[in-house]
């Protein structure tokens, strides 16, 4: 609940950064950059599955051809109380994965090979089980709702910038309208405001999905192991460019790049997450010392 407000109060926030520009270029400006925002963003909204699938070169995968990772996605799914998802694996050495889909009923888990070589079964187990809490607690809908909002809020800024002399002087109504500093500040600004936000939604959406996925594994300390690991693979094997995609994935992909993308990472800090993880696993007393041994992957 704490975090599902948290959520609720960021949208409140970017909402209002967009109204404030808005307000400021003057009547009939708001209007029409949200609704095309809004019609981008629709439009990504039904077939965001699709163009990230593509974009990872994921492909799906039938129970023969993986046996040992559709029967425990059916298991957790079964726990989690939502339908089975469709089954994609990406031919990507890094280790990580993500699921997508617009609601329970379109849900989409893929995972990279890198994984099935890096975790044992119960990591594995517990990964999928974060990934099928994004699916159940509709975290997509809620992204796309920030995205929506923070492409409005990008593209007023940048029409700003690039038609800042339309907004000096004075409006239709004889009031002073935007000074030079002002319109260069609005421009410089508001994308990052929306930016921040963004993060702060994504960020909150992951502590969600590592809680509900240990409720549904019934293994925290499975999901707090996985975690380590798939952020030492993300340091030793970085990937190049995709930033739109990186909040989708379980653990950042740029983890391991020295970039100005790491000051603006869509992911809490893991130690942070294995520590929330840990006392999850303390109040459900979760048994320690299970051992287990990598997923049988028919290739």
């Amino acid at each position: 609940m704490k975090n599902q407000i948290k959520t609720l109060l960021l949208l409140g926030v970017l909402s209002v950064v967009l109204i404030g520009i808005g307000a400021a270029l003057g009547k009939g400006f708001l209007l029409g950059a949200l609704v095309l925002s809004l019609a981008m963003n629709l439009g990504a909204y039904f077939y965001s599955d699709k163009l990230v699938l593509s974009m990872h070169g994921a492909q799906e995968v039938s129970p023969r051809e993986a046996p040992g990772l559709h029967r425990m996605v059916e298991e957790l799914s079964a726990r989690a109380g939502i339908p089975k998802p469709r089954v994609f694996l990406m031919n990507e050495a890094q280790p990580n994965a993500f699921a997508t889909g617009r609601n329970p009923e379109h849900g989409v888990v893929a995972v990279t090979a890198g994984i099935l070589e890096v975790l044992d079964e119960r990591e594995l187990r517990g990964v999928l089980a974060h990934e099928l809490a994004h699916i159940k607690n509709r975290d997509i809908l809620v992204s796309t709702i920030a995205a929506a909002v923070a492409s409005a809020v990008t593209y007023m800024a940048h029409a700003v910038g690039m038609f800042g002399s339309m907004f000096l002087g004075r409006d239709e109504d004889g009031e002073e309208g935007l000074s030079p500093l002002q319109t260069l500040a609005l421009a410089l600004v508001a994308p990052l405001a929306a930016t921040v936000i963004q993060m702060g939604i994504s960020r909150s959406r992951e502590y969600l999905a590592d809680q509900t996925g240990g409720e549904i594994s019934g293994d925290p300390e499975a999901l707090a192991s996985a975690l380590r690991k798939l952020e030492a693979g993300a340091m030793a094997l970085p990937v190049e460019g995709r930033p739109a995609t990186a909040s989708l994935f379980i653990v950042s992909p740029f983890a391991g790049m020295q970039s100005i993308l790491s000051l603006f990472s869509t992911h809490p800090r893991t130690e942070e997450r294995v520590r929330r993880l840990r006392e999850q696993a303390l109040r459900m007393s979760t048994p320690r010392g299970w051992s287990g041994s990598a997923l049988p992957f028919a290739r």
